[in-house]
């Protein structure tokens, strides 16, 4: 498994609000065996996630899903969940504090609680994490004693991203939606998917909570609106009829979807990633990804994804790397390639060691080097 499938989705044409294009996906048919609800946090959402021995995760985490695989049916739907005021969103009844053990810990029955794209993010801030393994003269004592700890990355709630949360909000859900493509300025900005249509309908406005990436919320704040999606049909001797006219609209639609498969999700869809298992649940799988951390060509994603025993997607969450975040992970795979050796690094990376030396620092990994370096 090495790259992302969307096998039994199917595209809708798109909605626009603005800068902001939503792409509905829809199923023929559910998922069976899986369902997902979610999970609210109280204080504001800022949480911190115990890893293991002194490693902690920290960020704004407003809230959890679980996975439930006990085959329950309509009853897993409604786990957990609460009534609210008229056209309020659906809110769960338990409100925990937020200290997290683990990003994906198992619960009573074939449940499993896990951290919605903070899985994925740590996989990331975990890249190489424990820096050199052997003591270079060129690493600092901190490198040698902490490795890469603390180490950081920003981003933007969705709340902040202009037009998200209107567009979440006036478009319509379509029958049998069960994810959407959002994308920025015609930027892909995230992926979310879900086994069941239900499950949809719950989690659709907690598009808003999730992590945007720098670059997402440059787009939309200084890029133009995207323009909408439109279908003509040519008149014909075919639309002399009604089935002639749906036929005929039929194919619109079918042009769109395959120009949206293989235009504006082609960089998320065509790129090999690295699978790394978190969890098994039953004939599903949980699993975080990374890409290949090229630098200089279109636009890479991290994320999370739930499988069954086919590989078909159930679950899907993605986030957008900056260009930023593509050359500091690049960056540390050529370090760690070379066995964190300064000159083999820089003879990979086809520069001189001072220049691999000034990418180092403007990456933000100064404080690994020593000072004379």
């Amino acid at each position: 498994m090495n790259r992302l499938e969307l096998t039994g989705l199917a595209t809708r044409p798109a909605q626009v609000w603005g800068g902001i294009r939503l792409v509905p996906l829809v199923r023929e048919r559910p998922v069976e065996g899986l369902r997902l609800h979610e999970e609210l946090y109280a204080d504001q959402g800022y949480g911190v996630v115990d890893l293991g021995p002194r490693a902690h995760y920290a960020s704004v985490i407003p809230h959890g899903f679980v996975a439930d695989w006990s085959g329950g049916g309509e009853q897993s739907a409604a786990y957990g969940t609460q009534l609210g005021a008229p056209g309020s969103r659906p809110r769960t009844a338990r409100l925990q504090r937020h200290r997290h053990h683990r990003m994906a810990k198992r619960r009573p029955g074939d449940r499993l609680r896990f951290l919605p794209l903070h899985l994925a993010l740590e996989g990331y801030l975990a890249l190489h994490f424990g820096g050199p393994a052997v003591a270079w003269e060129e690493w600092s004592r901190q490198a040698l004693r902490d490795g890469l700890s603390p180490r950081a990355e920003d981003a933007y709630l969705g709340w902040s991203v202009r037009g998200l949360g209107d567009a979440l909000r006036v478009f319509e859900i379509h029958p049998g939606q069960c994810g959407v493509m959002v994308y920025a300025a015609d930027a892909p900005a995230a992926a979310f998917v879900v086994p069941h249509p239900d499950d949809y309908r719950v989690l659709h406005p907690s598009l808003v909570e999730d992590l945007y990436g720098e670059l997402i919320h440059q787009y939309v704040l200084y890029g133009a609106p995207v323009p909408e999606f439109s279908a003509r049909i040519p008149d014909g001797p075919g639309l002399r009829t009604l089935a002639g006219l749906r036929e005929a609209a039929r194919a619109q639609e079918r042009a769109w979807a395959e120009a949206h498969d293989t235009l504006f999700a082609g960089e998320l869809l065509d790129t090999s990633y690295a699978f790394d298992r978190v969890y098994r649940m039953g004939s599903f799988t949980l699993w975080r990804f990374l890409p290949p951390f090229r630098t200089g060509g279109a636009g890479q994603h991290i994320g999370e994804t739930i499988t069954d025993h086919k590989g078909q997607v159930a679950y899907l969450k993605t986030f957008r790397l900056s260009e930023a975040q593509i050359r500091r992970g690049h960056l540390l795979h050529r370090l760690a390639a070379a066995d964190w050796r300064l000159a083999g690094a820089a003879e990979a990376l086809g520069t001189t060691r001072e220049e691999l030396v000034r990418r180092i620092r403007a990456a933000g990994f100064e404080s690994l080097l020593r000072a004379r370096s």
